[in-house]
């Protein structure tokens, strides 16, 4: 399959070059970036010299056109949604890394990230958490990758939603990330003098993230719930730990918790259920497609706590966005992701 990274020259661009070069039946035939348009893939990034023999172009949808057959769009949020709309207009089908097609409800889209750029499609996106809904990712042709934070937070919360056996509401969210979530940027916050170190909590119930999270923990309660989100900075690179606080309806001990873990994701091969009495760790999922889940009982306090742990590029962005390539094309869903996590 010809496959296009568009806006590659980012790190999520760079984690999915390097997955789509061991991907068995994929090649990249296109990578667009407006700053390194001429440049060969290698000179950007060192570590993909000799790997992926690609030069950077500049970005004309049009110019895709049967060129490509699938393309991933690792583009900022609300600039996304009109190069898909080019895109699936000449029956390219589109992994959407962006937010754009993630939220159902367009009133809260626009409160979030202003006016959306293809309206049109706006309902077309599927949510691509293959682990909830893989049925419906592999009968589409646009799917919406869901946020790193959000991925860390939903797979160790969504199972005990659905059983009934927590409240909807409230439900506090604390998740910290590594600084390549922000991306390839200069901003002082994210320079090494500042990061290294360092620790501290940013947009508190204030993150785009908190509505994607509010959604799905809604649609797997079958009501509205409440979520309040609260990330924070870590001073690494790769990786996001998130701790779920659920209001326990019904008595319920860490074993009965961690059964239902496990009957969720029996058929899951990227969630690991961590033994009872172990928390995930970011150094076992670190370049892998892992989400490492768990789950602790305070029956003191009547709170269930769930934890997730994943690589943010990986399974919290492109990662996650090849899993559904993969469903998509009636592929084996692990089909290029086999990677084993690197530690230390």
């Amino acid at each position: 399959m010809r496959v296009a990274v568009i806006g590659a020259s980012g790190y999520t661009g760079m984690e999915l070059m390097r997955i789509l070069h061991r991907h068995p039946r994929t090649e990249i035939a296109a990578a667009t970036s407006e700053q390194r348009a001429g440049q060969q893939v290698g000179e950007a990034f060192p570590a993909l010299r000799g790997v992926v023999n690609a030069t950077f172009e500049s970005l004309d949808p049009k110019k895709l056109i049967g060129r490509v057959d699938a393309a991933f769009t690792c583009l900022p949020h609300a600039t996304a949604a009109p190069v898909v709309a080019a895109l699936r207009k000449g029956g390219v089908t589109v992994i959407d890394i962006s937010a754009d097609f993630r939220l159902r409800d367009p009133a809260v889209y626009e409160a979030w990230y202003g006016p959306h750029g293809a309206p049109e499609l706006f309902s077309d996106g599927v949510y691509g958490l293959p682990e909830v809904y893989g049925a419906e990712i592999a009968e589409a042709s646009l799917v919406a990758a869901p946020g790193c934070y959000p991925t860390s937070a939903l797979l160790p919360m969504l199972p005990f939603l659905r059983a009934g056996v927590v409240e909807a509401a409230p439900i506090i969210v604390d998740a910290k990330s590594g600084v390549s979530g922000a991306g390839r940027t200069l901003q002082e916050p994210y320079l090494m003098g500042e990061h290294d170190g360092n620790f501290y909590a940013y947009k508190v119930a204030a993150h785009r993230h908190g509505p994607e999270i509010e959604q799905e923990a809604s649609v797997a309660a079958g009501e509205a719930a409440t979520v309040t989100f609260v990330p924070h900075l870590l001073p690494t690179i790769r990786g996001i730990g998130a701790t779920v606080y659920l209001r326990l309806k019904q008595s319920l001990s860490t074993a009965d918790a961690r059964a239902i873990l496990v009957e969720a994701y029996e058929a899951a091969p990227f969630v690991r259920v961590m033994p009872e009495g172990e928390t995930p760790r970011l150094s076992s999922v670190r370049g892998s497609n892992f989400c490492d889940v768990g789950c602790v009982v305070d029956e003191r306090a009547g709170t269930l706590v769930a934890l997730g742990a994943i690589d943010n590029l990986v399974k919290g962005a492109v990662g996650q966005g090849v899993q559904c390539l993969n469903l998509t094309q009636g592929w084996a869903e692990t089909l290029g992701l086999e990677e084993a996590p690197f530690s230390p």
